[in-house]
């Protein structure tokens, strides 16, 4: 019955977005200078349910305001890749419907990362087949870094893009590497911000410093580290993404942060479970809006996903109101949380926990080992970790992406040993050090249902392939019913 339920809500959420391509319901995807009013509340459905925004002190006006306009050349603002209906990022869902809505023509696909290279012909869909079928962003690093002495040499073994052997954007010509990244959720910035250690407990190491003010930051923005505040990503976004020929002003700057530090994105309807803020749930959008932020549930905190224990717990005159189906549900996305925090398995071989500094190898722990913090399943310790969805042997077959050699210099990789193969290196493109290639900065688990695909290089199609991926790398040993209580609570956050 609950599978007939999931897969008639499938086919609605699909009639739902021929009906927004149609013009039989207000359009979903915001285009830069619309002018909209962005309201102090505003849902969105997806094939699981609802999504919900919150902005504080809403509603807002977005004409003129520089998180919303084209300031650049190129026709884009941030809202191109940070949609409110996808949570703030960026669906893979949303980049084919631009496509096929008006094709290269769409700010989104600008050559210079909306496509796999700017020199390839930019009205073919083949040219932008990364953004519309993975929606990944191609990400441009200088090679070597600046100021850094690489001890790894990088060749490229695959291009499939042809960016990183283009004469004009390549490693040997441009002296730049071609990756290609998922973009990351502008939103729930009081715990993204938050500091939860006085040191990166990763590496030994001091936290990343705020150059303007020379106080620490949390250390958890950018995927790969390479810059440490929300006002440098600006910075970077503005030349990398918009195109921008001049830096933006300080009053843009401090708008945009303004706003992003105001908005708050959740699943708040689950299309089985309904509500997910009832019968004594604590899940939802307004949860993270009035919660303290940054506490860490193993260290005396709220324990993670905590807030669904209510429904583990439902007295039975209150299971005797719900439907079977209902009641199926919440009591599954309790157990997936119970799961998440309890079930311990071994971690091996990964950089940012078994080294450099080492918690062991291998380490028992479960999920919460690093997905700790209250109400958002991301890492309270800042750093990066590599997971090896980038990195051979652990990494899924992805010929879509390119195939790096990577070959230490000196001390060859804890791991992989001196040669690496990897699709994206990783925090090493910022540090040059081999013991960093495939270390990705880890992110919030919130808003699944909006914005698949996963992973920083969308490795897993949906929030199963995210499980199964756990399961395969680290050998854990989920039963069918673990798996499926786990997809339930993830689409549930």
């Amino acid at each position: 019955m609950i599978r007939k339920m999931i897969l008639g809500t499938a086919t609605a959420a699909f009639a739902a977005a021929v009906a927004f391509a149609q013009g039989g319901e207000k359009d979903p995807w915001w285009n830069p200078d619309e002018g909209r009013v962005f309201p102090a509340q505003l849902d969105y459905r997806n094939a699981n349910g609802t999504l919900r925004l919150l902005l504080d002190d809403g509603p807002m006006e977005t004409k003129d305001h520089p998180f919303f306009t084209a300031i650049g050349p190129n026709g884009r603002a941030c809202v191109t890749c940070h949609q409110p209906a996808d949570a703030m990022s960026l669906s893979a869902a949303s980049a084919a419907r631009q496509w096929q809505r008006h094709g290269a023509a769409d700010p989104l696909f600008a050559a210079s990362d909306g496509s796999n290279c700017p020199t390839l012909p930019q009205g073919e869909r083949a040219s932008h087949s990364l953004l519309i079928d993975h929606g990944l962003i191609r990400i441009a690093r200088p090679w070597p870094p600046k100021n850094v002495t690489p001890d790894f040499t990088i060749e490229v073994v695959r291009d499939p893009s042809t960016c990183n052997l283009d004469p004009k954007y390549g490693l040997k010509s441009a002296g730049m590497v071609s990756v290609f990244r998922r973009p990351r959720p502008v939103a729930n910035f009081k715990y993204i911000e938050a500091m939860g250690f006085a040191y990166d407990p990763k590496a030994g190491m001091p936290l990343p410093v705020d150059p303007d003010t020379g106080k620490p930051v949390s250390g958890n923005l950018m995927a790969d580290g390479r810059v440490p505040t929300l006002e440098a990503q600006m910075r970077d976004a503005a030349g990398a993404h918009l195109g921008f020929l001049e830096n933006l002003d300080k009053r843009d700057i401090a708008r945009i942060l303004d706003f992003e530090r105001r908005i708050y994105a959740a699943q708040q309807i689950d299309a089985v479970g309904g509500p997910l803020d009832g019968d004594g749930s604590m899940g939802g959008t307004k949860t993270l809006q009035v919660s303290q932020a940054g506490r860490l549930g193993s260290d005396g905190g709220i324990p993670v996903w905590s807030e669904f224990e209510a429904w583990e717990k439902m007295p039975e005159a209150v299971k005797a109101k719900l439907s079977p189906e209902v009641r199926a549900f919440r009591e599954s996305v309790a157990r997936g949380a119970r799961v998440f925090r309890d079930k311990t398995f071994l971690i091996t071989d990964t950089a940012g926990i078994n080294s450099p500094i080492g918690f062991g190898n291998p380490v028992r722990n479960s999920c919460v080992f690093c997905h700790n913090m209250s109400y958002m399943g991301m890492d309270v310790a800042p750093g990066q970790v590599d997971l090896g969805t980038t990195n051979q042997p652990f990494a899924d077959p992805a010929p879509h992406l390119p195939l790096f050699r990577i070959t230490c210099k000196g001390p060859p990789h804890p791991h992989y040993g001196r040669t690496i193969l990897t699709s994206d290196p990783g925090f090493a493109l910022t540090t040059g050090k081999c013991a960093d290639v495939g270390r990705i900065t880890l992110q919030s688990l919130r808003g699944m249902s909006a914005r698949a695909p996963f992973f920083s290089n969308g490795s897993a199609k949906d929030i199963r392939g995210v499980i199964d991926y756990y399961e395969r790398r680290y050998n854990i040993g989920y039963t069918e019913q673990e798996k499926r209580d786990l997809e339930n609570l993830m689409r549930a956050l």
